[in-house]
């Protein structure tokens, strides 16, 4: 007896350090492990100040950054709410995007599932009738069939010794955030193109009441016109310009109303339904059109864009990738099991004698594969650095887009406040036009010239008033908006396969 414990010692000893170094070869992950790029991403965004809506107003007072707003709190609009809403529910670029995002979190249940035991069951029967003519013996018991049941059950294994498997996995999982990352893109573009499209159609509404108006006044001013033509005070000539006045305007309305139904048919696209009228809701100049732009931007930037998102986690991917090619560099360790029950009579499978079993461990080590192996981890290294640098270049875009909508929003400001301090002069201009010819006192043509100016400046400040709102539009797109809050079929598609180990 005391001669066996130290023999039965040694063998838990010896179980026990391979099982500790099998769990140690279990645990090694080949290939570099993910780091985010140090990037040296400036501090501030170019002519953020210029951008502020009240630079008097006091610090802290609205502490939200645009970009972190939802776009039911940015765009009060309730009609375009409505329709926004509505795109959200039916867009099918949006419902193609959900597509990918649930296919991709099956390839992550998929790449997982290579690091389990894959096991398999059968059954089997066979019933031969020996040859009465063949080799075998004519005697007793050669006309008798012969039989045969089994139930077996098969096991195979490979060890993911060097983590190709977690580093596949590691791949899919970026993929499937990538996917996301691409849904919330599509909706931030769905949102900020549905808002810039309504706004547009706003303004050739705008326009084309601006239209209507000055077309109604100049049909007023050919009346006054004839009329003192008749009384022998005006001549013919001012006739002509009058009508020239009335053609103008006229003529602009088919090309607004065709301008503004396709516009209106972009947006039932946009909201996932078919060509056909659009709802209106709030003025073009009653549209919001302030912005708050607080410190610390710059650096929440990379986390709030899904474009950023989708770049960095391509990167992820691709670092993974070198670890699964440098884990085919090593050998393969797999173990083949099978068992079951095998009898010439199914009434005897439960008996002892009816078991058998197989276990076939095996070790494969490359030797000479012509160098495809480390070619395909150089492979995977040089395209890990192009999407490094892809990532980089998207950052750097990210910013210019930031910067120049900044820029944006400040001149398109600047320049409606001119547009607009311009079409009130001219406005009041018209009207001493037209009492200075009233009056006798000038020829219809100042009153034609400055009708002229007036219809321009009043299109010019419409159309200013849009720049403005596609500015705003704009850098709240660029700054990340128009998906928080959001709440998307499939949301928690990847929960699951997330929390996969």
């Amino acid at each position: 007896m005391s001669s066996a414990r130290p023999r039965a010692t040694d063998g838990v000893l010896r179980r026990s350090a391979l099982g500790l170094f099998a769990s140690a070869l279990g645990a090694c992950t080949v290939g570099p492990d993910y780091q985010r790029p140090e990037l040296d991403a400036p501090t501030a965004f170019r002519d953020a100040d210029d951008a502020a809506a009240d630079p008097s107003a006091e610090p802290g007072a609205d502490s939200l950054a645009l970009g972190e707003r939802s776009w039911f709190e940015v765009f009060e609009d309730p009609v375009l709410q409505d329709l926004i809403h509505t795109a959200i529910g039916g867009n099918l670029d949006l419902r193609i995007a959900l597509e990918r995002v649930l296919a991709a979190r099956e390839a992550v249940t998929i790449a997982g599932a290579d690091a389990y035991p894959q096991v398999s069951a059968g059954a089997s029967g066979d019933v031969l009738s020996p040859s009465t003519n063949g080799l075998n013996d004519p005697g007793a018991g050669a006309d008798d069939p012969l039989t045969q049941a089994t139930l077996s059950g098969d096991l195979s294994w490979t060890f993911d010794l060097w983590g190709k498997v977690r580093r596949a996995t590691e791949a899919a999982r970026a993929q499937l955030l990538a996917n996301e990352a691409a849904r919330l893109e599509v909706l931030r573009a769905l949102i900020t193109d549905l808002a810039a499209a309504y706004f547009e159609l706003r303004e050739l509404d705008l326009e084309h009441e601006i239209t209507l108006r000055s077309l109604a006044t100049r049909r007023a001013s050919l009346e006054l016109v004839q009329a003192r033509l008749d009384g022998g005070v005006a001549n013919k000539v001012e006739v002509y310009q009058a009508q020239v006045l009335v053609t103008t305007a006229a003529q602009l309305l088919p090309d607004l109303e065709r301008r503004r139904q396709q516009k209106e048919n972009q947006i039932k696209i946009l909201l996932g339904g078919w060509p056909g009228p659009v709802p209106r809701g709030r003025a073009l100049a009653e549209q919001r059109r302030e912005i708050e732009i607080p410190s610390g931007l710059p650096s929440e930037l990379l986390a709030r864009r899904p474009d950023l998102v989708f770049a960095e986690q391509r990167l992820i991917e691709a670092n993974a990738r070198i670890g699964e090619a440098k884990a085919l560099l090593y050998p393969s360790v797999s173990l083949t099991a099978a068992g079951g029950l095998q009898s010439e009579d199914l009434n005897d499978l439960s008996k002892s004698g009816s078991l058998f079993w197989g276990l076939l461990p095996s070790i494969q080590m490359p030797i000479f594969q012509a160098g495809r192996l480390r070619a395909n981890v150089a492979l995977s290294e040089a395209q890990q650095r192009a999407v490094a640098l892809g990532y980089a270049a998207a950052v750097r875009q990210a910013f210019r887009e930031v910067s120049d909508a900044l820029i944006g929003v400040a001149k398109q400001r600047a320049f409606r406040e001119q547009s607009s301090a311009l079409a009130a002069t001219l406005s009041s201009q018209r009207e001493l036009s037209a009492e200075r010819y009233r009056g006798g006192v000038t020829s219809y043509l100042e009153v034609l010239d400055t009708d002229r100016q007036q219809l321009d400046a009043e299109l010019g400040l419409a159309q200013a008033m849009l720049g403005e709102l596609l500015a705003f539009v704009e850098l709240y797109r660029a700054l990340g908006g128009g998906w928080q809050g959001v709440e998307l079929p499939g949301e928690r598609a990847s929960d699951a396969a997330l929390e996969s180990p």
